[in-house]
């Protein structure tokens, strides 16, 4: 297989970030991309930020494939989908056609968690996970919409603030008790939902939709509480999860994502993996769904695929929160490491193990600023 080019699965950032590295050490070898989608480049995080940016979703493509393709000598086929691999013969089957490989890097992402609900309206429910999805999401909203949100985690939060900012209602509902309770002290939670709340965002805590039903040209929400809620729209942001069952099938190792090794090598030597849909082995087997590991990833994958075996180093990567009503910028501990949040300044958290070191911070507002001096503290 040696003159099969390499395959790239995937136009998001892992995927076109990939293939741009390897160019900078391999102008030469064949490199075919597959993508479900049109292969348009786009920044996804300013998906959930879009409104307050002023753009529309034809302003947030920064680069056509066509013009991507060119410039790096890639053969780009969109709007194509995977359908199972064979690790033996080294082919990618899609439903276009098959795909020899020479090397394959797995950079398709992630697909959104999808809750059981009831009602003849569940399938309008929306998930943002592409830049498809949110052109449909802004054809959908109409002037002074009522949103409702189901998820108040990372990405529920965002969109909350954005469309409250853009004067739209918005319900956000989640079997929590507070915002992002999975990241942040209560305190920081607190001033979260106190910002999101002077935008006019309503909470429904402990809480979660069982159903959606058409009622006229609008939407009824049923909560588990037995309250209902008239709305315009219902988005989903529960989260993501790795497809990884047809990768399994096919041969590879795969947990809560496809398992890679430092290098970024799958179970299958001539496969490779990164962005949301990896587990990484230099992450202590966690996934890192964010731009900053993604960067590092491809950076150590494009030298290991041009022949230099390259692993991956994942530096402090903290993670801003684009909540304008209350910035948020996190650098959570390692799993497993004990220990307890304390309240050190004015919108400033530190997690101290049992030994009293800093193992995380949340700071919070203005104190996002003071990025330099927290990573200090993790160094000490």
């Amino acid at each position: 297989m040696a003159n099969a080019p390499v395959v790239v699965l995937g136009s998001g950032l892992a995927g076109w970030t990939s293939i741009k590295e390897f160019r900078k050490h391999d102008s030469q070898t064949p490199v075919v991309m597959v993508t479900a989608s049109s292969g348009d480049a786009y920044p996804k995080p300013a998906l959930s930020t879009a409104f307050a940016q002023a753009k529309t979703p034809a302003q947030l493509i920064n680069g056509q494939a066509a013009d991507l393709a060119a410039s790096l000598n890639v053969s780009c086929h969109a709007n194509t989908r995977a359908l199972s691999l064979n690790l033996s013969t080294q082919q990618l089957h899609t439903d276009t056609q098959t795909l020899t490989y020479s090397r394959l890097v797995l950079a398709q992402g992630a697909e959104p968690i999808r809750l059981p609900l009831s009602g003849d309206a569940a399938d309008s429910v929306l998930s943002v996970n592409q830049w498809a999805d949110y052109a449909l999401l802004r054809e959908r909203l109409q002037p002074g919409a009522r949103v409702l949100i189901m998820g108040a985690g990372l990405i529920g939060c965002e969109f909350a603030n954005d469309l409250a900012g853009a004067g739209f209602q918005v319900h956000l509902v989640d079997p929590a008790d507070r915002a992002l309770a999975a990241l942040l002290p209560e305190q920081a939670s607190a001033a979260l939902q106190q910002a999101l709340g002077n935008l006019g965002v309503v909470w429904h805590w402990n809480n979660r939709v069982t159903s959606v039903s058409r009622q006229g040209s609008a939407l009824q929400a049923l909560l588990a509480n037995g309250e209902t809620w008239q709305v315009d729209l219902v988005l989903s942001a529960i989260g993501l999860r790795p497809d990884t069952s047809w990768l399994a099938d096919a041969g590879l190792a795969c947990d809560r994502g496809v398992l890679v090794n430092p290098c970024l090598q799958t179970s299958d030597e001539h496969v490779y993996g990164l962005g949301d849909v990896a587990q990484y082995a230099s992450a202590g087997h966690r996934l890192l769904p964010y731009v900053m590991p993604i960067m590092t990833a491809a950076r150590a994958l494009g030298a290991t695929l041009a022949g230099t075996p390259t692993p991956v180093v994942f530096p402090v990567m903290p993670v801003a929160v684009k909540t304008p009503a209350f910035a948020l910028l996190l650098a959570l501990p390692a799993p497993g490491v004990n220990g307890a949040w304390q309240a050190t300044d004015e919108h400033v958290w530190q997690f101290m193990d049992d030994l009293g070191a800093c193992r995380g911070f949340v700071l919070g507002g203005k104190q996002t600023a003071q990025r330099a001096k927290a990573m200090q503290w993790l160094a000490a």
